[in-house]
């Protein structure tokens, strides 16, 4: 992939099914389907796409390693075509985790585990899921390299940052945001403008935001999925709270001009950051967790 040459990239805005795994499948097929017509290399569904967002204490039966055949299934559909899909990952040791899994050539290529779990107002995610623990990134199409941040992920500054520093240079974050009050400010639509334009143009950084839509269990998705280019302009961008696939191209090069232009990665000067990170700890006190494995 020559510097220059433009990457396409959806997002699938979509309604989905609380509870029915298969009837989800079958939709993530067609609509894999609809984005192979336009020539989608990258197709981003929302957050918890295979099963709907308000598990709760059913997650466990929903739980899939990622070797489960309905992963596999949606994986050989794509092709070459790289889907990102969210599910109920039942992980080392017998954990559950909210998780996309990045699916490319018939494989799970990578999974990214929610890392900043959504506890406020109506949602409860801490209750029934673990945090996972570490952030990394995967290569997407050369030169491209790509992040996952899972909805209130990207409410941590620092993960985005992060995300950025360990060479990202795109950022997928599939999202179950709703209107509802009792969810908190952060889920409204004007927050999320706010963010996803601050962190695409100070990092140069490439967005594909994946908005569901429809009502679930109390909460009203309202959709909004857009595609940013690096400088933090909307490329695509659902216009209805209808299902819609929204598709935009962004180009490496954009993202080479928009970091030589605003240098945020270069100048970051992690090593005042890792200083100060650890001088904050040793003042705090905060408890080393036992580590898992990645």
């Amino acid at each position: 992939m020559s510097a220059g040459r433009r990457f396409r990239v959806a997002a699938a805005q979509i309604d989905i099914a609380l509870f029915d795994v298969e009837a989800n499948v079958e939709k993530h097929l067609a609509w894999i389907e609809k984005a192979r017509a336009q020539d989608v290399q990258l197709l981003v569904f929302p957050e918890l796409s295979l099963t709907g967002y308000k598990v709760g204490s059913r997650g466990y039966q929903l739980g899939m390693d990622i070797h489960h055949r309905l992963l596999r299934k949606i994986a050989e559909a794509a092709d070459e075509m790289a889907v990102v899909v969210g599910f109920v990952e039942e992980g080392y040791a017998a954990q559950f985790f909210n998780a996309a899994a990045y699916l490319e050539r018939g494989h799970v290529k990578f999974v990214h585990r929610k890392l900043n779990l959504a506890n406020y107002g109506a949602m409860e995610e801490a209750k029934f899921f673990a945090a996972g623990r570490y952030l990394e990134t995967v290569e997407i199409a050369r030169p491209f390299t790509g992040a996952i941040l899972l909805c209130a992920d990207t409410w941590n500054p620092a993960l985005v940052h992060l995300a950025a520093l360990h060479g990202a240079t795109m950022l997928i974050v599939p999202t179950n945001s709703s209107l509802d009050a009792e969810s908190g400010d952060f889920s409204k639509p004007d927050k999320w403008s706010l963010a996803l334009k601050f962190y695409s143009g100070m990092y140069g950084l490439p967005i594909v935001f994946a908005n569901r839509i429809g009502t679930e269990a109390g909460h009203t998705f309202w959709g909004g999925s857009r595609i940013l280019d690096p400088h933090g302009e909307i490329v695509a961008e659902a216009q209805q709270q209808t299902e819609t696939l929204v598709v935009g191209d962004v180009s490496y090069d954009a993202v080479r001009r928009a970091r030589f232009e605003l240098p945020t990665v270069r100048d970051s000067n992690l090593s005042l950051v890792h200083r100060e990170v650890d001088r904050l700890v040793r003042r705090l006190g905060v408890p080393v967790r036992i580590r898992d494995k990645p």
